[in-house]
């Protein structure tokens, strides 16, 4: 689905590019990368600082990690 750009650890928020398909706000979703891997559901997503319900190929879309991620981790959706 994509990669992560940016990780802001203070307030545990990653920026994903998407690369392909379309992320909404309930879904679930994977980060793998660096010895990471966990899934969450996603609860919020933000572009620009504005709520979207959501976010399609291109973007680059803010949401609360609920682990720490780095830039490169690859975001899988469920």
């Amino acid at each position: 689905m994509g990669e992560i750009t940016h990780f802001f650890s203070k307030i545990s928020v990653v920026v994903v590019k998407l690369s392909h398909g379309s992320i909404k706000v309930g879904d679930r979703i994977a980060i793998v990368g660096g010895g990471r891997n966990f899934t969450q559901t996603v609860r919020s997503l933000q572009i620009e600082s504005v709520d979207v319900p959501v976010a399609n190929k291109g973007s680059l879309v803010g949401l609360k990690s609920t682990r720490p991620a780095k830039e490169g981790d690859k975001v899988y959706s469920l």
